[in-house]
């Protein structure tokens, strides 16, 4: 353990006002995840979740979702036109034709999925099933309709409607099963990462560290300790405090100011924190409680084992309509204990979760510095 140093350093950023009104009750509890702070409940953020229509099989608003549902459908027709194929010209013939009509009715089958996510999210499970076949259905003999208006004669001038209505409900039937499945997968992943932080996320050597800080700054200067106390204090409030399914970039960056100002109190000159924000990129949503664990490893594998100290650096960017994070440390000369990597794996899979392939999340050995980078779109 790191002892405080009583000669303490002025810390460089102005203390963030606070992210929650003052009135915020204790027992209104968070169940999202960090590094030293610990999610005491889950009732909160799934019954938000529920409002959103996320976590539910019509949570199909992400590129992600929309791209493996098309590349599904048209292997699937790809494979079925095969049977009726005498050569492979003949084949891709089919093939373009039928993808004439399962385009238009696969977007249609997401596009009303998606608009309509938070009214089918709260009907029960049979009538889900029911209104997703329907749709099918629907949208079956919608992308049909446009492919014999222009002549193309896949089925042929008699074919009976009911071909287009049985084939559209039969795939998003097979569609839907996969989108449950994804659904009830992405519950378990979320309760997990959220159980291994709140077993380990209060780390006792940061808060007796800097308690102790506290503790020795009260004799120098009673002042500066009340605002250690109170960073320390806000810290735990928004860990506590349900703020919700996702927060905005500049309140992560306000809760990452706090952290390394309680921190630039224990090591003074040996923590050197370089900001460079965007104000454009503060407006991007993202997980809350991302960036603090980032920082905290910062700290812990860059500038607590070095007896010089270190740098971090903090960028935020708006680059092709997507904001750019990177957090970037100095190592020190002697390698720090490599950590477990349970901080990087819960950020990557909360930004997968919530964004999907819209985000990425990119660790990077370079030379005498780690990079931390995470991309995700505003």
């Amino acid at each position: 353990m790191a002892s405080p140093d009583p000669k303490v350093a002025s810390v460089k950023s102005s203390r963030p006002a606070p992210l929650e009104p003052e009135h915020t009750r204790p027992g209104e509890l968070s169940s999202h995840g960090s590094s030293i702070f610990g999610p005491t409940g889950f009732g909160p953020a799934d019954a938000v979740a529920n409002a959103l229509g996320v976590g539910s099989a019509f949570d199909v608003c992400h590129v992600g979702v929309v791209l493996r549902a098309l590349l599904f459908v048209h292997v699937t027709l790809a494979v079925g036109v095969s049977f009726a194929s005498t050569d492979f010209r003949s084949w891709l013939t089919l093939v373009a034709v039928a993808a004439s009509m399962a385009l238009p009715a696969v977007l249609m089958w997401l596009v009303v999925a998606c608009l309509l996510r938070r009214r089918l999210a709260g009907l029960p499970l049979a009538t889900q099933w029911v209104a997703a076949i329907v749709l099918g259905a629907a949208s079956g003999a919608f992308g049909w309709g446009l492919q014999a208006a222009g002549g193309l004669g896949l089925l042929g001038g008699g074919t009976p409607w009911v071909a287009p209505l049985l084939a559209g409900a039969a795939l998003a039937t097979a569609l839907f099963y996969w989108l449950t499945l994804r659904a009830r997968a992405r519950l378990p992943a979320d309760t997990t990462a959220r159980l291994a932080e709140l077993q380990s996320r209060i780390r006792p050597h940061f808060l007796f560290n800097t308690l102790n800080t506290a503790i020795t700054l009260a004799r120098l200067d009673p002042a500066r300790t009340e605002n250690l106390l109170e960073d320390l204090a806000e810290l735990f409030r928004v860990a506590l405090t349900e703020t919700g399914e996702s927060v905005s970039l500049a309140e992560e960056v306000v809760l990452a100011k706090r952290y390394l100002a309680i921190e630039q109190v224990r090591f003074g000159d040996r923590l050197q924190v370089s900001w460079e924000l965007d104000d454009d990129a503060g407006a991007a949503r993202v997980p809350p409680l991302l960036l603090q664990p980032l920082v905290e490893n910062a700290v812990r594998h860059g500038v607590e084992p070095s007896a010089e100290g270190g740098v971090i650096r903090i960028r935020t960017r708006v680059k092709r309509a997507h904001a750019v994070v990177s957090i970037v440390n100095t190592l020190p000369k002697q390698p720090s204990r490599p950590g477990n990597g349970i901080a990087l794996r819960n950020v990557r899979e909360r930004l997968r979760l919530m964004h999907d392939v819209a985000a990425q999340f990119e660790t990077r050995l370079e030379r005498d510095v780690f990079r931390v980078q995470i991309v995700v779109p505003l």
